[in-house]
């Protein structure tokens, strides 16, 4: 029996944003896998994630395995490897038995996600598996969407920076050409701040969190006061566009 894993992208929250090949992609397999944070002792902390709560609008509860993985380990190597081997071995035993396994992720899984990594382990343990993805609208286009705020114009670049990687990488981006878009900034919303007031992009640049939940938040950036933020919310900083329609082509 081949073995088939498709990492299926379920958009940043809004179940009415996964496409119609995602939904068909969730209901084909045989087994849908949701990544879970791990606790301190490596165990399930037991809260139902975004991915798990938007596939389970599409796929019934017992079709669905929860399968740990160190998503908030940033420090410890070790930790983190470890959980993703035993993350991959988990996956690898489910395609062995049941052949077809769809991996949920938030956003996209070939943007900054989980199910790269367990790709590359999956090829390692599983000789011979087909692997697939199937895009999902990420958090950027629903932020967009939802604020009004174009991402680009006629030959603006865009730089999509993970402010996990340091204030002082988005400053950089900032002080370049072009619609700057910075994820998971939350927990240093003040340094993020601080960044855009010194390029001058304060003033049309956008945040928003649990896109598309009740708990949804949309706010202008000059609105930041320095209160940490939700860990997943996203910023979009436009450059300035004074050359009216068509100005950027």
């Amino acid at each position: 029996m081949s073995s088939r894993l498709v990492g299926v992208g379920v958009g940043p929250g809004d179940p009415e944003l996964v496409t119609v090949k995602g939904v068909n992609a969730l209901r084909a397999a045989d087994v849908v896998v949701v990544p879970v944070m791990a606790a301190s002792d490596g165990k399930d902390m037991g809260e139902r994630g975004r991915a798990e709560a938007t596939v389970l609008h599409y796929v019934p509860e017992d079709k669905v395995v929860r399968v740990v993985f160190a998503l908030n380990e940033r420090t410890d190597r070790a930790r983190r490897e470890t959980a993703w081997d035993a993350a991959g071995e988990t996956v690898a035993e489910l395609l062995r038995r049941h052949g077809s396994v769809a991996f949920a992720t938030i956003g996209d899984p070939n943007v900054y996600s989980t199910f790269t990594y367990l790709a590359q382990t999956i090829a390692e343990l599983v000789p011979g598996a087909v692997v697939e993805t199937v895009p999902g609208i990420t958090a950027m286009q629903d932020l967009a969407a939802r604020s009004g705020a174009v991402l680009t114009e006629g030959t603006e670049p865009l730089t999509l920076v993970p402010v996990t990687a340091g204030a002082a990488v988005l400053k950089e981006a900032l002080a370049g050409p072009g619609t700057v878009v910075a994820y998971k900034f939350g927990r240093q919303a003040a340094e993020v701040a601080d960044a855009l007031r010194e390029t001058g992009r304060l003033g049309d640049a956008v945040w928003g969190s649990a896109l598309g939940l009740p708990e949804e938040s949309v706010r202008a950036a000059a609105e930041l006061d320095g209160t940490p933020l939700p860990y997943l919310s996203t910023l979009i900083a436009p450059p300035r566009r004074d050359g009216g329609r068509g100005g950027k082509l």
